[in-house]
């Protein structure tokens, strides 16, 4: 089924293109199950504007064999919709080869944290703005928190007493990195922008 569209409708106000019709073709590029995606993209976005979109296919391998999987993440007018699918082997409960996805649609307003990590090649030789070899995007809301732990000290080093533990508790819901040399400085470049249309969207606090 592919994407519904609005048809020009702006929920948020705003006069934006609706991008439908061009994460329909960035799903189809990839040949990865198209129909499969995009059904699962379609069934979450709901008939909402999009705003932004990214699509990233990325081969693993798994002794012989390679396995796919393919991340899209949208932005609507009210959410963010992370959409995960796999491929996986016959095993006992379905013999034969299979796909999974899963669907995650979070409100804009919950979206706690939207990191960002550019990472430069030579910064010291470019006589002017180099574009990044990688980057990351790392977006929080809550679902996930990590808690990193260690021992507690003071500023005496002769002091052997227990001071307990300190550590930070993250949010770390969900991580993507793309590369130049893996990817193609337009994935790079695709990332950045929709981090930075997200990111201008929760600090609106829509």
């Amino acid at each position: 089924m592919p994407l519904r569209t609005t048809h020009g409708r702006t929920d948020d106000g705003d006069r934006s293109v609706d991008r439908s019709v061009d994460l329909q073709a960035a799903i189809d590029r990839t040949g990865y199950y198209p129909e499969v995606v995009s059904d699962s993209v379609g069934a979450s976005v709901a008939g909402e504007q999009v705003v932004s979109f990214f699509v990233h296919h990325e081969p693993t391998f798994d002794r012989d064999e390679v396995r796919r999987h393919l991340s899209v993440l949208v932005l609507t007018p009210s959410r963010l919709i992370i959409v995960h699918t796999d491929e996986h082997a016959g095993d006992d409960l379905l013999p034969e080869p299979y796909t999974s996805t899963s669907s995650e649609a979070i409100r804009l307003s919950a979206v706690t944290s939207v990191v960002v990590t550019r990472m430069v090649t030579s910064p010291a030789k470019a006589k002017c703005p180099t574009p990044p070899a990688e980057a990351v995007i790392t977006l929080g809301w809550g679902g996930v928190s990590r808690v990193d732990l260690e021992p507690a000290g003071c500023e005496d080093p002769q002091c052997d007493a227990d001071h307990g533990y300190t550590g930070v508790l993250a949010s770390d819901d969900f991580s993507l990195r793309v590369s130049a040399a893996a990817d193609g400085t337009d994935a790079v470049d695709r990332l950045l922008s929709f981090a930075a249309q997200l990111s201008a969207r929760t600090h609106a606090g829509a």
